[in-house]
């Protein structure tokens, strides 16, 4: 990433009276601490909130803004690093001003930018951390939701909408505490697993004070050379179902809300989940296709030939018995009627201390227009999908995704223009 050339608060030149405010600021125990970097901003008389336009020179560069957020319908990158927050301030204000501060931030990083630029005074923490310096776009995307709980954080309840609410218990779910739930989401996704993280940390560098990390994950795509869907850990397709991105009409169907103040936004399911990858390897080939109703190499539902091809789920043999088990993950997923997209990543966290076990698995994420769509197709997968005899879920969120940001805008903006 590259400092922007346009004219940002930070090439101005810092005068001996900016550096005594910053070393008062240093003194009173807030630089880049409770206050965050907007704090030391303000202080000092800069614009925050500076409106910052996608650039037409960035390569590899996914715009900002738009109808929708990005990171739903953008192509599926390499690279994910997912963070659930909770938030610390309790006004509504406090939020406001923070999606504001937020907003010229993630388009400069989605840009390809260094967030600010701190590098000349040293006497200073630096304003971008930095390690992404040098590196492009990498097709990053960052999507930002709230959770359930923020609602009733902030007082404002009459606001929440109706299908924002915390999933129910599955059967096989083992959630722990500290994989589940959260305040607000900021996905971020890249062709380049540095460009993910640093935008993650630096906004949450830049929130200091304001928010904090709950829970995060870190995971990965692999593509065929030429393209195609992407396998899983258990060397599966993964995402074949899905709705095609550049279907508007079916993508109204499934995807967008089209009600309220989220009105062009979406619902995020997240569930981290847990694969027993030493289970899965002893497993014969036969089983493991008869889990999913897919066949390993083509990806193609039992009784078809090509991944794509579409199949009666209820159709059976000449001996009366299911062509695709009635037990396979496909079977009652398809079974359930609903539909989601799935946008997922594999993740990789090294080892299970208590069992030397690997602790890899599926950071599962889904849009959906409703969250009960998700919730119809797990209930359907119940304690009949096969699956489950080789995965376990450990965390689960669920978050509303707001709408796209048009030009002057803000993230955020149509929540508390209900206010």
């Amino acid at each position: 990433m590259t400092a922007s050339n346009d004219e940002k608060w930070m090439n101005k030149k810092i005068s001996r009276r900016d550096m005594l405010k910053l070393s008062g600021i240093g003194v009173a125990g807030v630089a880049i601490g409770a206050s965050g970097l907007g704090g030391i901003m303000k202080v000092m008389g800069y614009d925050v909130f500076e409106p910052v336009a996608d650039s037409t020179t960035a390569r590899n560069k996914v715009d900002f803004y738009g109808k929708h957020q990005s990171g739903i319908i953008t192509p599926v990158q390499t690279n994910i690093y997912f963070a659930s927050l909770d938030v610390l301030i309790t006004s509504k204000k406090e939020l406001q001003e923070l999606f504001k501060q937020w907003t010229p931030l993630v388009v400069r990083l989605m840009n390809g930018e260094l967030m600010v630029d701190l590098t000349k005074n040293a006497s200073i923490p630096t304003g971008d951390t930095g390690e992404a310096a040098g590196l492009d776009a990498s097709n990053l995307s960052i999507t930002i939701g709230v959770g359930p709980s923020l609602f009733d954080k902030l007082g404002i309840q009459h606001l929440k909408p109706e299908e924002l609410k915390d999933l129910p218990h599955f059967p096989k779910d083992q959630l722990q505490k500290e994989f589940t739930g959260g305040d607000l989401c900021i996905q971020a996704c890249a062709d380049d697993p540095q460009v993910a993280f640093h935008a993650v940390r630096n906004l949450v560098r830049a929130a200091s004070g304001k928010v904090e990390i709950k829970w995060s994950q870190a995971g990965f795509n692999s593509f065929p050379t030429g393209g195609g869907t992407p396998r899983n850990l258990f060397a599966f397709k993964d995402g074949t179902g899905n709705p095609s991105i550049t279907d508007d009409k079916d993508l109204n169907k499934v995807v967008w809300v089209d009600k309220g103040w989220l009105k062009g936004g979406s619902y995020l399911v997240a569930r981290k989940v847990q694969m027993h990858l030493e289970t899965w390897d002893r497993t014969s080939l036969k089983d493991q296709e008869a889990t999913f109703g897919r066949y390993r190499d083509t990806g193609a539902p039992f009784g078809k030939k090509k991944e794509f091809d579409d199949f009666n789920v209820e159709a059976k043999d000449s001996n009366g018995e299911y062509i695709m088990p009635d037990t396979s993950h496909v079977h009652l997923a398809r079974k359930s009627g609903a539909r989601i997209l799935r946008r997922s990543y594999s993740y990789a966290s090294g080892v299970m201390t208590n069992t030397g076990a690997h602790d890899a698995g599926l950071m599962f994420i889904s849009f959906q227009k409703d969250p009960a769509q998700f919730i119809t197709v797990q209930n359907s997968l119940g304690r009949k999908d096969k699956m489950n005899e080789y995965i376990t879920h450990r965390g689960s969120a669920v978050f509303a995704c707001f709408p796209g940001v048009s030009k002057g805008s803000y993230i955020g903006e149509a929540l508390f223009n209900a206010l």
